[in-house]
């Protein structure tokens, strides 16, 4: 079973597993420039630790960056041993289409395409799709087909995430940076890495 976990500068609201791994990566991340979007810990036997990060500056991530990332995230797990056992590691970019995690994402995406989903029905409804408005102290507000708008409260949020579309696709190729990386940028692939704590 996956746990998804909205990640913000105040890990104090969240507890297990995917909390204390990433209160121990989230500095090795600063330090070498990136930022945690999401963090989730799947299966039991040999559980996959997925890290999700970003660039502090904003610009897209290359294939290197997730090399540089996993190797340090991977020593931080080896040496605090969070997970018993033998793990997988895999590290990638936001993407494109990103997840929306954090109240920072909703507001640098205001004006894109997204879809949600929470947990406790408002107006009945669990699932809406609609553009980006921002954030404010509650959640993420979107603006309805209809012209309404909502706001989704980051607690009860179950996903969140970005809609292709051509306008984010050229919002995203603004921010690539100059042309001696791969055009596509991001990580196309996941980087894996495996570790095993002590039992």
């Amino acid at each position: 079973m996956a746990a998804f976990f909205v990640l913000d500068d105040d890990l104090s609201t969240h507890t297990g597993l995917e909390a204390r791994i990433a209160e121990q990566i989230i500095p090795g991340l600063a330090d070498l420039g990136f930022e945690l979007v999401r963090i989730s810990v799947l299966g039991r036997e040999t559980p996959t630790v997925q890290v999700m990060a970003d660039r502090l500056d904003g610009s897209l991530i290359t294939v290197e960056d997730c090399e540089r990332i996993s190797y340090a995230v991977g020593a931080i797990l080896d040496v605090n041993d969070p997970i018993p056992g033998n793990w997988t590691l895999e590290v990638s970019s936001a993407g494109i289409d990103r997840p929306l995690t954090r109240p920072k994402d909703w507001d640098r995406f205001s004006g894109h395409l997204a879809k949600a989903e929470i947990l406790v029905p408002i107006n009945g409804r669990r699932r809406f799709s609609g553009v980006v408005l921002g954030s404010d102290e509650v959640g993420g507000r979107l603006r309805l087909d209809d012209g309404s708008e909502v706001v989704l409260p980051f607690r009860e949020l179950r996903k969140a995430r970005l809609i292709l579309t051509d306008a984010l696709i050229e919002a995203t190729r603004q921010m690539m940076p100059p042309p001696k990386s791969p055009p596509e940028g991001g990580c196309p692939d996941v980087v894996e890495a495996s570790g095993a704590g002590e039992k």
